[in-house]
């Protein structure tokens, strides 16, 4: 369920504290735990280091990303790909059929381009 719009927007004090005064680009890093505050447009600009859980991923905000919220852009889980042993096994033989097609149209141009006789 939305936020109601009479509430209006809830972006952290203490984050508009840090910023006030100071001018976007020109300041470090600011290191923040509220991911769950939105992006206001006087955010534009700074970069943040939002937590994730295990470490500060830096944030450099944008006009687009005004009315998100941080922990948006900060991924908490990695994701890690499925099959193991299988899966490995499947992608080296699509790469290995990759590299034999491309290997193939590249003689393929050649062989056209030699049998033009020269001008």
């Amino acid at each position: 369920m939305a936020r109601s719009l009479k509430k209006g927007p809830y972006v952290d004090p203490k984050l508009l504290k840090k910023i006030e005064g100071k001018k976007p680009l020109a300041t470090e890093m600011i290191k923040t735990w509220a991911r769950r505050s939105q992006i206001a447009p006087e955010m534009v600009g700074f970069k943040f280091g939002v937590y994730n859980g295990k470490a500060h991923i830096e944030v450099l905000v944008s006009e687009d990303m005004v009315g998100h919220r941080l922990g948006e852009f900060s991924p908490t889980k990695k994701f890690v790909r499925h099959g193991g042993k299988m899966q490995k096994e499947m992608e080296t033989k699509q790469k290995e059929g990759e590299i034999v097609a491309a290997q193939a149209a590249k003689a393929a141009a050649d062989a056209a381009g030699a049998k033009k006789p020269p001008k």
